[in-house]
């Protein structure tokens, strides 16, 4: 992975990690699940269509539009009304770690799919680590009953759209503008919930964190994410870009002990060091760009013989280049 897919990880990761402590309030707030969706869709089709058509992107989908809905469904449509759906019945860091099933989700659809997302044993053990993670950072107690279950089952939906989606994008649209292709996305979207969304609509008027939820979820975790998730896609392929389901966790749950006084499971720190190391693995196990760069400098420096002040250091290096450089004149010849 290069320098630009690790930012890119790095801020998908946080951006679909904050959004279970954000639904949650949207939900309690009185805003439901689909109109959640819808608002949060429509605020992030607007902010991308008016960017595409700024930049003249926007004919680029032409003749596209059937996989753009196909993608718009998997990706948008189908799992978002079922996130906020699922989080009516269990913990936003409960939501956000059943969705880091997506990558092995990917590994099974790749087996009839995707050829080339099949994993290799180091990729699947750490998809496999990561999973292992999953399950002891949430601690998942089915004793709650049918409810509990329904808003598993819910997410569980979302998390095989992730899956899907991801791999429509890279196999369909990754010639496309990002922000064209997700603003097009995200208006089919809204298109498809608008009619659920007129039946649904809020008995009051929803609190204005509520409001400020709908306005975070799509810009930053609509808007924004979906373009730094389709470069990634493209860079790195669903199968690695999905490992960011593993992150989210993290932030998910620290968000929601922070904010919504969530108490995660008692194998939280092995479930984490879990996922880190699965994240790491799924990834080729490979130093980020310029980390390694760094580390290995660190080492060169310690291992290098005792050296004395900056300034000498300089000086000395000064005068190696100078003497390099020096070259005698040729001996003088004698006239004949």
């Amino acid at each position: 992975m290069s320098a630009r897919a690790w930012i890119a990880f790095g801020a998908v990761s946080t951006l679909w990690g904050i959004p279970y402590l954000f639904i949650k309030i949207a939900d309690e707030g009185g805003m439901p699940p689909v109109t959640l969706a819808w608002a949060r869709v429509v605020l992030g089709a607007v902010v991308l269509l008016a960017l595409a058509w700024r930049s003249g992107t926007l004919a680029s989908l032409r003749g596209r539009w059937r996989w753009i809905a196909v993608y718009a469904a998997a990706e948008i449509a189908i799992p978002f009304p079922m996130i906020a759906a699922g989080e009516q019945r269990i913990a936003s860091s409960t939501a956000a770690i059943v969705i880091a099933t997506a990558p092995l989700l990917v590994a099974l659809l790749a087996i009839r799919f995707e050829p080339a997302e099949r994993v290799d044993r180091r990729r699947l053990t750490g998809l496999l680590l990561g999973l292992l993670g999953v399950a002891a950072l949430v601690g998942l107690d089915l004793t709650g009953g049918s409810g509990q279950l329904l808003g598993i089952a819910a997410v569980l939906v979302a998390a095989l759209g992730y899956a899907i989606g991801p791999m429509v994008l890279k196999r369909q649209l990754s010639d496309l503008d990002p922000v064209a292709a997700m603003g097009g996305s995200l208006a089919l979207a809204a298109v498809a919930l608008t009619p659920v969304a007129a039946t649904s609509l809020p008995a009051a008027r929803p609190s204005d964190g509520a409001l400020g939820a709908v306005v975070v979820l799509g810009l930053l975790c609509t808007a924004a994410a979906l373009v730094l998730m389709a470069r990634l896609v493209n860079e790195v392929g669903p199968g690695r870009a999905l490992v960011i389901t593993y992150i989210n966790p993290v932030v998910a749950v620290g968000l929601g002990v922070a904010f919504l006084g969530e108490t995660p499971g008692a194998g939280a720190v092995a479930g984490l060091l879990l996922i880190l190391a699965g994240s790491w693995l799924s990834t080729d196990g490979r130093i980020p760009p310029g980390m390694a760069m760094a580390a290995s400098r660190l080492l060169r420096s310690r291992r290098s013989p005792g050296r004395g002040s900056h300034a000498e250091h300089s000086g000395r290096q000064i005068r190696l280049g100078l003497r390099r450089r020096w070259k005698p004149p040729p001996p003088a010849r004698s006239a004949s």
